[in-house]
């Protein structure tokens, strides 16, 4: 028994160290050819010169084994050279003409720079691991008072499970018991804790901070808004843009040029300059090594990989690098209203009461009729009741006048509340020496109170601009970018957003389909047009836009219909995108400029035979790994 405990522990060890040293292989495979390159150079600097040609072989196929793979795989797959495949030529062609020594120090440097770009593009990827490894593996469910401790994927809906202070939540669901403190970090990009309790929905992978709650299980694991963000942020990283999308096209007729080039290198220098074969053949192979356009290939992908996993680390999501470019070409940008640019639910602004009565008697009042009904207004009275602490009861009778409003009797006492006709529109809009026409005009919605003496009060109600929204609009108007509303209110009440947001333009009264009419309008008139909206009803809206942008406070939907996620409703998020965008583009140009600029010099530089070939290979893998480096600068 001992020897087999013995055994698995030595396996289990294995395992793990294998575990660390693979992802490294590559880089270990390099750095063992330059070893050997070395010792070739001792023995044949001490005129051992068989040993010296073995131990630079072996340097050849040990660090050039990967890359040589991966362009042959590469080369029959697509049926198209590529750079791996000018390198492998490169270093046999050195070697073919004696240069022992250059070819296994291009294939060292190719294969450290290879092992460096596969690090670096890893590196990108370093949010999104993170968030994998986040995720519980196991859950604590409760059955009949008991627990047990499963595997997440054991898991079914409806199912209990207890979630400790200071343990990550397992999977998507609702509270039954106890409240808390959540860290949602993970899926919104919020380092702020969430107060929580009954009926609060809760996600896999957040931190539950203060109390011990209970969570009925509303899905399964392979189907959590994490796991969801997880799939669709690789998504995106696995999807190419159009720079990479036309780069990648062009390295095919680019080799093609090169090693037709290269072949007229070997004879007309030979024969039109003078040069001797061995320098002709020789200053082919630079030509091969220099000419690569390495630099420009990962100019682009690298710097868009970071940029979104940057954008997912703060709450952003990008659903691919087409909509991270395209963001960078924005001109105009549509919102809706309601959930977007406010808050979504009415609240009372104002409260005016006849002489004769007092407001917190009237209110005991409003919140009691109103406490029976579901439209949102109502609602918003009854929260506004509670905010002042005032306590009340049930009515004692409640009539619905569809339409209109409702009657109640609280006390004995008959009331109405609704709109003016239902009161009296005359006698309304005189109230108050006319006050209601004038909160009307400012976008307020009134509802009026009467009793058997006439209008008792006017209550205002707005759905409030969220607080970030000005902020969001000053940072997008500073960005050169046209806001507009579009919103389904009239005139008047679109007019007084409008403004209070400091939006550009608005369009009032419009239905979705309308919305779809003037975003096709928007684009023909500015170019590059994105729609913000709830994911929801604006689904059409945002299909329709260049670039549709979902405010989901981490909903399903909203996953599933825009082309950009702001996992929490952080409109400032917005300008940060643009601006990520906009930073990837420079970065992205700065390394095409500077690829091709490298790639020139070294051009000229071997034609006029100032340029050895290990020169060669560091000024041209050298660029390779700067461009990588600095797209990686997106990660901050």
């Amino acid at each position: 028994m001992d020897a087999q405990v013995k055994a698995l522990s030595n396996s289990t060890e294995q395992a793990i160290w294998l575990k660390k040293i693979l992802p490294h292989a590559e880089l270990i495979a390099a750095l063992f050819s330059g070893v050997l390159i070395l010792t070739g150079w001792l023995f044949d600097h001490n005129e051992i010169h068989t040993a010296a040609i073995v131990s630079y072989v072996a340097a050849f196929i040990i660090g050039g084994f990967s890359k040589a793979k991966e362009g042959i795989e590469a080369t029959i797959e697509e049926k198209e050279l590529n750079v791996e495949m000018l390198m492998i030529f490169a270093a046999v062609g050195s070697a073919i003409i004696g240069y022992w020594t250059e070819g296994a120090i291009l294939i060292f440097i190719f294969a450290v720079s290879g092992a460096l770009e596969t690090y670096t593009m890893n590196k990108s990827q370093k949010e999104i691991s993170a968030l994998m490894e986040i995720q519980p593996e196991e859950a604590l469910r409760v059955i009949d008072g008991s627990e047990e401790r499963v595997h997440i994927s054991e898991l079914a809906l409806d199912d209990i499970i207890l979630v400790k202070p200071g343990e990550r939540i397992p999977a998507d669901g609702m509270i039954t018991k106890g409240r808390t403190s959540i860290d949602e970090a993970a899926i919104t990009g919020e380092s702020i804790p969430v107060s929580k309790e009954v009926d609060g929905e809760v996600f896999a992978g957040t931190v539950n901070i203060t109390g011990s709650i209970y969570i009925k299980v509303t899905k399964k694991s392979t189907e959590s808004l994490f796991q969801k963000i997880i799939q669709l942020v690789q998504s995106a990283q696995s999807e190419k843009p159009p720079s990479q999308q036309f780069i990648e096209k062009f390295e095919g007729t680019y080799v093609k040029v090169v090693l037709a080039v290269v072949f007229l290198m070997m004879f007309v220098p030979h024969y039109a300059l003078g040069w001797s074969w061995n320098e002709t053949f020789y200053r082919a192979m630079v030509l091969l090594v220099v000419a690569s356009p390495c630099a420009l290939v990962s100019s682009i992908m690298p710097a868009t990989l970071s940029a979104i996993s940057n954008g997912a680390r703060h709450g952003i999501l990008f659903k691919g690098g087409v909509h991270l470019e395209n963001l960078s070409h924005l001109k105009a940008i549509a919102f809706d209203k309601t959930g977007t640019l406010t808050r979504g639910k009415p609240e009372v602004t104002d409260v005016i009461v006849r002489e004769d009565l007092d407001q917190t008697e009237l209110l005991t009042v409003a919140a009691s009729i109103e406490s029976q009904s579901n439209h949102p207004l109502a609602q918003a009275v009854v929260r506004y009741a509670q905010k002042q602490q005032i306590a009340f009861s049930s009515p004692d009778h409640l009539e619905d006048v569809a339409g209109w409003g409702v009657k109640g009797q609280v006390n004995g006492k008959e009331w109405k509340i609704g709109k003016a006709d239902f009161v009296g529109r005359e006698e309304a809009f005189a109230f108050a020496s006319g006050q209601a026409k004038e909160l009307a005009a400012t976008g307020k919605t009134t509802v009026f109170m009467a009793d058997e003496h006439g209008v008792a009060a006017v209550i205002a109600l707005k759905d409030l601009i969220r607080e970030e929204t000005k902020l969001a609009l000053d940072l997008l108007r500073q960005e050169g970018i046209y806001t507009i509303m579009l919103t389904g209110d009239n005139e008047k009440t679109a007019k007084a957003i409008a403004e209070e947001a400091h939006l550009d333009s608005f369009i009032a009264e419009c239905l979705p389909e309308h919305k779809v009419e003037h975003l096709k309008k928007l684009i023909e008139k500015h170019g590059t047009v994105a729609m913000v909206g709830d994911g929801i009803n604006d689904a059409p809206a945002l299909a329709t836009a260049n670039i549709g942008i979902a405010m989901g406070e981490g909903s399903d939907v909203a996953l599933e219909t825009a082309d950009i996620v702001l996992m929490k409703n952080d409109l400032p998020k917005i300008a940060e995108a643009i601006r990520l965008s906009k930073k990837m583009k420079r970065i992205v140009k700065q390394n095409v400029i500077f690829s091709i600029s490298v790639i020139t010099l070294l051009i000229i530089s071997n034609f006029f035979q100032v340029l050895d070939l290990p020169y060669g290979v560091i000024g041209h893998e050298g660029s390779t790994i700067l461009v990588i480096l600095n797209g990686l600068r997106l990660l901050k």
